[in-house]
Parts: structure tokens; sequence; C-alpha cells
């Protein structure tokens, strides 16, 4: 077998043992008949660790045939003219990711086996946890913007439904439709981008899009900023960058698990990764770079001040990685790639650590509490008027919720309902119109 090939199998190999967890843990469910709690464990971290050993061995051997980037192209022609095509991408910053994300969400498994003991949507959570793992992968390694868009999209979709996992109180289901809204919006941004990519370059590769002389020969410097300030609309959708970053506590009504994987360690990552890969078009424009810069400076300052006035302990841990995220923005848009990725590394495995721990700490103090005979002693609330605003300010978290509900969606839902009503009186469907066409016969 060449090296070329034995690369490909490898690479191929990280994609199929989470897909076969996916199947054996799925299909027995979909029939209704779920396997043990222990034998769907059992499963589930053997398809990690079987991935995790896949992309270790294709780091083995892209690194043993110089380190170079490497396409994969795996089909093409999906459509006429073969513009859609299937390829992977394999470098240093893709296997870096893909390496990290795998070994974060296989601690995470085997901490979620204990932790949902005997919990209704036992089996649920481990299918969406694999499916979240494939979306990754897809993220990681993508060399085309339909692999990308695709693994975006499962990401996207499973985070949704484990803010909603605990579907029998009305709390988190209302806050993953929330979440699912805001990553519509970076959707239709990655969206536009890869319409426009194919519109202006005749082509959908990232190898090409992601480096500085194909992005330089392939788009202008107006078309490279078109793209580049949507794929930062996207990145800060999904990473929860100001104005987006309302959905962020929402998304804690999910499991504690979950909340660690994605809102604390690699789901608000991934947007700091594709503006990581993206950098070469953030180079052609200034004004993408601002705008990134502005972005995560602002999200940075907003999320240092929420933290420090959150009551809760997840609340204050997902602000609290949210301001990294911010300063990680930064360092992309001044172009520190390596700091951003140690940073990023960095961040989400210190902030898994602090979210898988937070149950034992409140715990810890629970008892410490009941030792000393009395809470311990909190700081309240600043004084003076203008500290007791920025207090105010900072317990409300910036009053975004309330005035994008104000603002945004509740004249969509009034305009959804006028138009739904139109819709029906056109059709002669509202109750009243049914009588009256019953009178007049």
């Amino acid at each position: 077998m060449s090296p070329d090939e034995a690369l490909r199998t490898a690479v191929l190999a990280c994609f199929a043992a989470p897909a076969l967890a996916l199947a054996a843990v799925a299909a027995p469910s979909f029939f209704r008949r779920p396997l043990p709690e222990g034998r769907a464990g059992a499963i589930v971290q053997t398809g990690m660790l079987s991935c995790l050993a896949a992309l270790l061995a294709a780091a083995l051997l892209w690194d043993r045939a110089g380190g170079a980037p490497a396409v994969l192209a795996l089909g093409g022609g999906w459509v006429t003219g073969g513009a859609f095509a299937f390829d992977l991408v394999v470098d240093g910053w893709s296997l870096g990711f893909a390496i990290l994300s795998v070994a974060i969400c296989g601690v995470v498994s085997a901490f979620s086996f204990r932790y949902l003991h005997q919990e209704r949507g036992f089996h649920r959570y481990f299918i969406l946890l694999v499916a979240f793992v494939l979306g990754l992968l897809l993220v990681s390694l993508a060399g085309s913007i339909e692999v990308l868009y695709a693994g975006w999209e499962v990401m996207g979709l499973s985070s949704a439904l484990l803010v909603a996992f605990f579907h029998e109180r009305p709390a988190p289901v209302e806050s993953g439709f929330r979440v699912l809204a805001f990553y519509r919006i970076g959707d239709a941004c990655m969206l536009a981008a890869a319409a426009l990519l194919h519109h202006w370059s005749g082509s959908g590769s990232l190898a090409m899009l992601f480096s500085r002389s194909g992005a330089e020969a392939a788009l202008t410097p107006g078309h490279a900023a078109a793209i580049a300030v949507l794929l930062i609309a996207a990145a800060g959708a999904k990473s929860a960058l100001l104005p987006f970053s309302t959905w962020l506590p929402r998304a804690m009504e999910g499991p504690t698990p979950s909340s660690a994987v994605y809102y604390g360690a690699l789901s608000i990552h991934a947007g700091c990764f594709l503006l990581l890969r993206a950098s070469p078009l953030l180079s052609q424009s200034p004004l993408a770079r601002g705008l990134a810069a502005s972005a995560g400076a602002a999200t940075a300052i907003y999320a240092a001040l929420v933290t420090r006035a959150q009551s809760d302990v997840k609340s204050r841990l997902c602000f609290s990685s949210l301001t990294q995220v911010g300063i990680i923005f930064v360092e992309i848009a001044l172009g520190l790639k390596v700091l951003a990725f140690l940073h990023m590394v960095g961040n989400a495995c210190y902030r898994l650590l602090q979210f898988l721990s937070a149950p034992n700490i409140l715990h810890d103090i629970h008892e410490l509490e009941n030792d000393l005979g009395g809470s311990i002693a909190q700081a309240g609330a600043p004084a003076g008027a203008s500290a007791r605003w920025l207090y105010l300010l900072a317990l409300e978290r910036g009053f975004l919720d309330g005035m994008i509900e104000r603002c945004i969606v509740q004249p969509v839902a009034q305009a959804v309902s006028r138009l739904d009503r139109l819709d029906r009186r056109l059709c002669g469907s509202l109750p009243g119109l049914a009588r009256e066409a019953a009178d007049g016969d």
C-alpha cells in the first residue's frame, strides 16, 4: 500500500468508526429495542477510541510524507458539471483540531456514561453525541465548502437537540428553539458564502480558499472581503459573539456533559477554527480584519463583565469561556495563528475540566457550609450610582435578551401570524369563513 493510500485509509477509518457506532446504537432504538446501557456505552467508547487511533495514524503518515497539505478527493460530480465535490484536506491545523475534538468527546462520553445512568434519554444522548463528533470531523477535515456546510449543519442540529434534551419541561425546548434560530442565521451566512464562492471562483475548494496564493489568484479583494464578512458572521453565530451572545446561557438547559463539550470546549470554538482557516481571506481585507477584531474585543469585554455578576456556576463558566473566545478572535484578526490555536486548545481543555467538575464543587461547597453552620458570605452589589448601574448591566447580560425579544422576535412573530391569517383567509380555511360560505349556499 502506497503512503497516499494508507493516509486515505486512515482518514476514512476515522469517519467509519463513529458512523458504525452511531448505527449500532441508533438502529435498535429505532425499532424500540434499545441496547443495554453497558453495551451501548462500550460501543460508543470503542468508536471514539478507534476514531482517535485512526486520526493519530493519519497524523503520523502525514508527517512521514513530508507534512505538506494533502487534498483527498473522495467523490465529485454530484450535480451537473461536477461543481460539488466531497474533498477532505489533511494538514496540521485540520488534524490538530480533529484530534482535540475526538479526545475531548471521548472523555465526555466516559463521564456521561455514569452521569446519565438510567436517564430516559440515555441512548438519545449518545446518538446525538456521536452525530456531533461526525459533524466536527467534517468541519475539521473539510476540503470543500459543501463538506464544511454539511458538518456545520450536523453540529448545529445535534447541539440544539441536546439543549432541548429534557423535553418534558417547556424551558429546555424553548431554549433549544432559540439556539437553533440563532444557528440558522449563521447557517444562512455560510450558505451565502458557499454560493458566492462557487459563483466567483467556479469551485468550492477550501484548499484554494484557505491558502493565500490560491485566494489571491481566484478572488478579487472585493470578492474576498464579501466572503470573509459572511464567514465572520457564520463563525460569530456559532461562537456566540455579540450580538448573538444571548443564546449561550439558554444552552445551559442541557445536561452538564453536553454543556461541557459543546459550549465550554468544542462547539463554541468551531467558529474560531473556521476563522483561523479563513485567515488568508482576512489578510486580503482590512475591513474583515477590523470587523473580526472589533467583534472579538467587544465580546471579550462584555463577557468579562457579565461573568462577574452571574449567580450560577454554569453561566459563569460559559461566559468565562466566551471571554477567551473573544480574545481568540482578536488574535486571529492580528494574524497570530499559532498563538490563537494554542489558546483555543488550552481554553477548551480547561473549560472541559471546569464544567465536568462543577457538580462536585457545588457538593463540596454545600458540605463546607454545613460544617460552618451557615452560608459562605458573598459580595453584594457595589456602592455608587455608576458602579450599581454597571453591576445591573452585567447582571442582566447587557439587556440583550430583552432587546432582541422586543425588537426582533415579537415583530417577526406578529408578521408571521398576520401572514398566516392572510393565507388562511385566501384559502378559505378560517373558521368564520367556512360558516359564512355555508350560509351563503
